[in-house]
Parts: C-alpha cells; sequence; structure tokens
C-alpha cells in the first residue's frame, strides 16, 4: 500500500490537553508537526514525551501577534478551554479567540493552508433544542462571565465563514463537545479530573446546583479521530460539525459512577449552581455520521477507568 505523503501541520495550542495528543497522533501519522504556544495554560511537560522527535519543533508564541510560517494544514486549537482558565482573563480569552482567528486565517491565506477551527458546543449557550444540531443558532447570553469564550468561538466561526466566501480559504469548523481522558490537567476545573482527583484523595465531591444539569463526555482519542477525519474529508464539508458523544449523563451519576469505578468513600456535597452553566448539552452527530462514518467508539465507563488508572499513576510517581 503506497504511503500518503508527509504533510508540515500547524498545531495552535500544541501544548494543551486535545493539542498535545493531536501533535502525538499527527507525528505517529509520519507528519512534519510544528507546536504554537504561548504556554497561558499549555504546558511544556505535557510535551516532554516528544522531545528530540526529529520532525517536532516548538514555537513559543503568541497567536494575538502575527506568524510566518509555511504549512500545508493548520490545526486553530489556542485558546483556554476549561470555565476557570478563561474567566481568569476574560478580555485575553476574547482576543485570543478574535484576533488570534484571524492571524490564523491570515496565514492560511498568504501559505494556501487548509485550517480548522477548533470550536465549541459552548457556541448554543444554554440550548433550547435538544439535542444541539449545528442548524441551531443557539442560547448564549453576550453579557455574562462565560460571554469572553462563548461569544469569541462564535465571532471566530464567523471569520472563518467570511475568510471562505471572501478569500477562498479552504476551511473547516469543528464543534467539540466536552472532551476527556489521560492529561488533562488537574486543577483546570473541569469536572471529570475534578471527580477523580477529589475521589483518589478521599475529598468531597461538589456538585453545583441539583446535579440534574447533563452532559456528554467523548474520549480524547474519538475526538481525535473525528477531527482528523475533517480535516481530511471532501472540500464540500467545511462544516460546522458537531464531535461529541451523544450519549447523555448529569452530573449527579456522574459523580456517582465515578466513586464506584475508584472504590472512594468521598462524600457528595453540593455547591450552587454556576452562573449560565448550560442545563443541558448533548450533540446531535448526524452529520458526522452521514458525512465522515464517525462514531465514538470509547464507552464512558472504560474512557474513566483509563483516565482514574492515569491520575492514580501520575500521583503515585509524583505525590507531592
Amino acid at each position: 500500500m503506497p504511503q500518503r505523503p508527509r504533510k508540515h501541520i500547524l498545531v495552535t495550542g500544541g501544548a494543551g490537553f486535545i493539542g498535545t495528543h493531536l501533535c502525538t497522533r499527527l507525528l505517529q501519522a509520519g507528519h512534519a508537526v510544528t507546536c504554537v504556544d504561548n504556554f497561558w495554560t499549555g504546558s511544556r511537560d505535557n510535551l516532554r514525551h516528544l522531545a528530540g522527535h526529529p520532525q517536532f519543533e516548538i514555537i513559543q508564541h503568541d497567536i494575538t501577534e502575527p506568524l510566518r510560517v509555511d504549512a500545508d494544514e493548520i490545526y486553530n486549537l489556542a485558546c483556554p478551554g476549561s470555565p476557570t482558565h478563561y474567566q481568569a482573563d476574560p478580555i485575553r480569552t476574547t482576543r485570543t479567540n478574535v484576533l488570534g482567528a484571524i492571524n490564523m486565517l491570515e496565514l492560511a491565506r498568504c501559505t494556501g493552508a487548509r485550517i480548522l477551527q477548533a470550536s465549541t458546543s459552548e457556541v448554543y449557550g444554554d440550548p433550547e433544542q435538544h439535542p444541539q444540531t449545528e442548524s441551531y443558532p443557539g442560547s448564549v447570553n453576550p453579557a455574562g462571565p462565560r460571554a469572553c469564550y462563548d461569544e469569541g468561538k462564535r465571532c471566530a466561526e464567523t471569520l472563518f465563514f467570511d475568510y471562505h466566501r471572501r478569500h477562498g480559504v479552504p476551511i473547516r469548523v469543528a464543534r467539540l463537545f466536552n472532551t476527556y481522558g489521560p492529561g488533562m490537567r488537574p486543577g483546570d476545573g473541569r469536572v471529570i479530573p475534578t471527580f477523580i482527583l477529589a475521589a483518589l484523595s478521599d475529598e468531597p465531591l461538589t456538585v453545583h446546583g441539583d446535579g440534574n444539569q447533563t452532559r456528554s463526555f467523548c474520549h480524547i482519542d474519538d475526538l481525535l479521530t473525528g477531527l482528523i477525519g475533517i480535516m481530511q474529508s471532501e472540500d464540500s464539508l467545511i462544516g460546522p460539525v458537531n464531535l461529541g458523544n451523544p450519549e447523555e449523563i448529569t452530573i449527579g451519576e456522574l459523580a456517582r459512577q465515578i466513586l464506584e469505578i475508584t472504590g472512594s468513600a468521598s462524600p457528595l456535597i453540593h455547591a450552587p449552581a454556576l452562573a449560565d452553566d448550560p442545563k443541558k448539552r448533548c450533540p446531535d452527530i448526524t452529520r458526522a455520521r452521514q458525512e465522515l462514518g464517525w462514531n465514538p467508539a470509547t464507552p464512558l465507563d472504560a474512557g474513566i477507568r483509563h483516565t482514574v488508572a492515569w491520575y492514580a499513576a501520575r500521583s503515585a510517581s509524583n505525590p507531592a
């Protein structure tokens, strides 16, 4: 079987959770990869296993400033992904989403690269449609504490489609729903690592609100397959395309499942609901199934066990 030609692929936000896994997968496929990150929330430690790889380089750069690098493909993942981080400096978050999108689109326009925007299910806000299809325009509070991320990603999508219409830039737009797996940064506020670390430490698991709000969780391995599939798809599929697991679970049920898997005796406690926290979140992935043949393959129970094992091993090797 003939080998696919090697590409030079640029991954912004490549030192983050998803970016690190993506860089690794692309290198394993034989491509040359340049990771661009300002290390605001990403970490060089995440890339330690790639040190010395002959086809891998790291550029420390903030994409709110222009960048000139030749590339065949660009994955634009740069932006804090957890509420804890993106709300810590909301103006910077908006700048990353908007100015970063413009600079990466200009780079794609100048080099002829195909570019993928890692958008988010947060563009749907607190949805009135359930599950959410790509045609649903969303229900977002533009003045709320999450708007820097929600509206920033919505504006980035607008820029991508306008650059495609005006300049013919070959774009792809993927809307990522909750993703989890080994390598998620402890303390970033996302629910699965927060619950796992609390359970492993026999500390209380804090559920905000009544715990009946729902989410759907997609394992990182499945997400990467979907992302790369969208990038490699025909030009007719520019997006947006939902990528996520259509199986819902309440946050309360998730907490109980993690307690059972870890064998922890940690108590469940409740705290006030978070502002603008969506009550339901679940993707309609019909488009991804029909156009890409993509479907998440990792059951939640197996994925959580895999993730728990990673955190347990990490804690054992780094007790501090």
